[in-house]
């Protein structure tokens, strides 16, 4: 079996296995659930059981043949295929971070719902999203030009030099960003600091692609 065949069937069990807890948890559930909590982790929207135990997992499920219908859709010299293992690995990662933020707010909701301590969901989100983005970033480099994942701007689309420098260079920027956002949160500093790390490593790719194309531009390069 090929590897991005292997992420296929990771990602596709991943959701079964969201769906079917998600259906044990559901009659245990009274009708009414918390479904939104402020940066301190506290409760502060409810909303219907549907809506709470079912949106994540069935927007997996679509996810699922969006992701499967996408290199198909992909126009000529964007082809995912020459990334394809790479493309399935992210995909299937993705597929797992909205398990993860599923499983943690269920968690929080039977908690709140049986009267038990409640643990600080924020804080639990961003560490674990925080290492999602930094399984993603360590592949960023090896991602080829496309329309659907990497860094999609004009000055990484117009050119297949800028695109790749830009992703080698988004790749130690997620990375990293990731691991001092994780410890920064683990360790119980501002949840603020860690916000700024995670924009900051998010949006400097972008920065560098169009300093490095109009450098290049000056320079005759492209």
């Amino acid at each position: 079996m090929r590897r991005g065949d292997l992420y296929g069937w990771v990602a596709i069990a991943i959701t079964l296995a969201t769906i079917a807890a998600s259906a044990a948890l559901y009659p245990q559930l009274p009708e009414k659930i918390p479904t939104h909590w402020n940066i301190r982790g506290e409760v502060d929207g409810f909303g219907t059981k549907p809506v709470g135990v079912l949106l994540l997992p069935a927007t997996m499920l679509g996810l699922l043949g969006l992701f499967r219908i996408l290199p198909w859709l992909s126009p000529k010299d964007f082809k995912i295929e020459p990334f394809k293992s790479t493309y399935e690995y992210i995909t299937t990662t993705a597929i797992g971070l909205f398990a993860y933020i599923h499983a943690v707010a269920m968690t929080a909701t039977w908690r709140h719902v049986h009267g038990e301590k409640p643990f600080d969901m924020t804080r639990v989100l961003l560490a674990g999203m925080f290492l999602f983005f930094a399984l993603i970033g360590n592949v960023m480099g090896k991602v080829r030009k496309n329309f659907y994942v990497g860094v999609r701007v004009p000055w990484t689309l117009a050119s297949d030099r800028v695109w790749n420098d830009t992703h080698r260079f988004a790749a130690w920027t997620m990375v990293g960003g990731s691991v001092i956002g994780f410890l920064i949160v683990v360790s119980g500093l501002s949840m603020i600091a860690a916000i700024v790390v995670l924009a900051v490593s998010m949006l400097s790719p972008i920065v560098y692609s169009f300093v490095h194309y109009k450098r290049l531009e000056r320079e005759g390069a492209l």
